[in-house]
This record gives C-alpha cells, sequence and structure tokens, in this order.
C-alpha cells in the first residue's frame, strides 16, 4: 500500500467518523461492538417501541407490587433520597453500592431495599386508589394477556455487562434503557446497580378479511327460456308447529354458586388470569354495555379516573376486603353507597376487545380470585 492510499483511506475514516458522531443521540452506535435491540435496522421500530418512564409520586417513588424505587432529582445525594423516603441512608447506600455522599444523576433509579408507606396508605383506613388497583388502568387500554403496563423487570448490573448487552439480552432499544434509568452519556453502569427493564408498546397485527367478488365461487343461474316451460311447482302444505319442539335454554347465572364468597361480576369468560406481579386480577371478556354488578355487599369506597376519564371503581367488604372494577364506563353508584350482592354498580367499556378487569385484595395485597368464585 503506497502512502498516498494509505493516507486517503485515514481521511475517509475520519470523515466517516465525524459524520456519525454529528448524528447524535444515544442508540446510533453499539460501542461494545456485538449489535444491540434496534440497531442499524428500523423495520422493526414500531413492533420495538416501549411506554413512557414511570411516573414518580410527589417524594420521587415509583411503587409497584413487587418492588419500589426512587427517581432521583437534580443535586439528589443518597443522603437526600433517603432523608425525603424516611430509610436510612447507610443501608440505601449499601443497597445500591454507592457512597452516602455521592451526586446522583437525575433521574438516576435507586431501588429501595424494603417497602415504605405509600401516599394515602396509613393506619386510619384511608387508601390511595391508584396503589390499590395497581396498572389497572393500563391493563385495561391495552389487549388482554399482552404486557402492557405490566410491572417492569428489575435488573442487577453484572461484572462485563454494559448498557448495550442488557439491552440486547431483554431486546430492547439502549435509548430507552436510559431514558427509563438516567443513564449518562457514556451510558456507563456500575457493578451492583438497578435497572428498570423498559416495558414494550405492544401493536397488534390487522388481520384483513379478504371481500370475494360478488358472483365468484358459485355458479351464474341460467335465466327462464320461452323455449321451455317452468317446471311443475310442487308446494307442501306449512307444517304445523308441534308441542314437541326444544324449549330455548335460560341464559347462564352470573354468579359461579350461591355458596361462594364472591359472585362474578360480569357474565363472561375468563381470558386472562391472575398472575402476581405481572396481572393482579382476572380480565372476563363481555360485550360493551354488559351489566357489572357487584361481587357482595359493601360500600363503595373510591372512583377515579384516569387523563381519559376511563372510571377504576373499588368496593369495601367485610374482614377488610376490597374488590377492584376496571375497564368499566356508566357507573350507577357513589364514594359511599352501600351496595348488595349482584347490584348493577357499572356497565362494561366500549373497547377493542371490551372486557372487564376484576381485583380481590385482602387489604392491599392482591390475591387471586378464583378461589372466591368458585
Amino acid at each position: 500500500m503506497t502512502q498516498k492510499t494509505f493516507l486517503l483511506r485515514a481521511s475517509l475514516l475520519a470523515v466517516g467518523a465525524m459524520s456519525l458522531s454529528a448524528c447524535g443521540g444515544i442508540g446510533a452506535l453499539d460501542f461494545d461492538l456485538r449489535g444491540g435491540a434496534g440497531q442499524f435496522d428500523t423495520s422493526d421500530a414500531v413492533r420495538n417501541a416501549t411506554s413512557a418512564a414511570p411516573q414518580p409520586d410527589e417524594r420521587g417513588v415509583v411503587s409497584y407490587p413487587g418492588y419500589q424505587v426512587a427517581i432521583a432529582r437534580r443535586g439528589d445525594t443518597v443522603q437526600t433520597v433517603a432523608s425525603r423516603v424516611g430509610l436510612p441512608s447507610s443501608e440505601l447506600a449499601r443497597h445500591n453500592a454507592l457512597p452516602e455522599t455521592v451526586v446522583l444523576r437525575e433521574g438516576e433509579i435507586i431501588a429501595l431495599p424494603r417497602r415504605v408507606p405509600e401516599p394515602g396508605v396509613g393506619t386510619s383506613g384511608a387508601f390511595d386508589v391508584t396503589t390499590i388497583a395497581g396498572t389497572a388502568i393500563d391493563r385495561v387500554e391495552g389487549q388482554p394477556g399482552l404486557p402492557s403496563g405490566i410491572e417492569p423487570t428489575r435488573h442487577r448490573v453484572a461484572p462485563g455487562e454494559t448498557a448495550f448487552s442488557i439491552a440486547r439480552n431483554y431486546d430492547v432499544p439502549v435509548a430507552s434503557l436510559a431514558e427509563w434509568n438516567g443513564l449518562g452519556a457514556d451510558l456507563s453502569l456500575r457493578v451492583g446497580q438497578f435497572l428498570l427493564i423498559p416495558t414494550r408498546t405492544v401493536v397488534q397485527d390487522i388481520e384483513e378479511t379478504p371481500v370475494e367478488t360478488p358472483g365468484t365461487g358459485s355458479a351464474t343461474p341460467l335465466p327462464p327460456s320461452s323455449a321451455q316451460p317452468l317446471p311443475t311447482e310442487d308446494v307442501k302444505p306449512v307444517a304445523t308447529a308441534t308441542t314437541n319442539a326444544p324449549k330455548p335454554k335460560p341464559a347462564p347465572q352470573t354468579a359461579a354458586s350461591d355458596t361462594s364468597r364472591l359472585r362474578m361480576p360480569v357474565q363472561g369468560k375468563i381470558i386472562r388470569a391472575f398472575q402476581k406481579g405481572k396481572n393482579e386480577g382476572i380480565g372476563i371478556s363481555a360485550s360493551a354495555g354488559s351489566s357489572v354488578v357487584a361481587a357482595d355487599a359493601g360500600t363503595v369506597a373510591a372512583i377515579t379516573r384516569d387523563t381519559d376519564q376511563v372510571p377504576i371503581l373499588v368496593i369495601r367488604h367485610e374482614n377488610n376486603l376490597l374488590t377492584v372494577y376496571a375497564g368499566v364506563d356508566e357507573i350507577a353508584v357513589e364514594k359511599g353507597d352501600a351496595v348488595k350482592r349482584g347490584e348493577k354498580i357499572a356497565v362494561v367499556r366500549a373497547a377493542t376487545p371490551p372486557f372487564l378487569h376484576f381485583e380481590v385484595r385482602e387489604g392491599f395485597d392482591s390475591v387471586d380470585p378464583a378461589p372466591y368464585l368458585n
């Protein structure tokens, strides 16, 4: 290779490097050179889209059924976060493999070593309906059985891992991983650091049904001809109705039985089962407008709505039992109302597909509704 050729190639490489660096943005290059989710290929961009990063409460805490994390604010240290959430700074620092006085990045995730009280949940009996219902609204807005609004996986960084290798292992864009966890521009990680893995926004395929052109698929009938007489019509007398005709079956009952602890809140098939930490209730398929009834006698403890005005309804029963109804509309009761077992409280909201999300909670702990309904 001549010196002139070598200099030309070096110049081209330098120009290429400057062009790539000018593109900016986390995720433009995979610096560990082993490939990453969504790198250099936009064919799956829509399917790889992730949900928005979780929003914390006024203390900076995000609460999930299985764990809690704090999101650092500008200028925060482990000590200031610990003071805000009510935990010893030494315990919080040790759990996250951090010095107590280190300045945290804005948006950095700090895992809480144990659960702290959530806003509105105390000894007085008051509660925050969002805490009780968990992510019910998010689950209703998604399709049943799909990972919309589920509790994100919490990953602890092991030696040798990079942001790109973690993103690749979980098949998420590294840019989303950085956004969710407040990573710096260099995407640096530390051993023992906790990361939240972004959840997917699942896009359903649209199934197209082919429309058959009229006249295709069947023989075209010949018109009657004057050259040939019409066939003799053999008219049979109409059969008289017999008394042995089968009687219509009565509609199935919405309650599993009169002896069950709770009755089914709507008539339909269970299309999504309870799964602790992922789906805190069950999904019951039902047509839009179907009546939703109280699973048992109790008092309407709370009614709230999301930003799209989709209601969540909570009923408190005896023995500190709560039932949660999401994916409903046309609320027929108000907070504080006493309701009877089987009394109509709402209807199933129109959605694609329509279904009721139903939760049972013993105190604030979600439990499988099946034993209560059988």
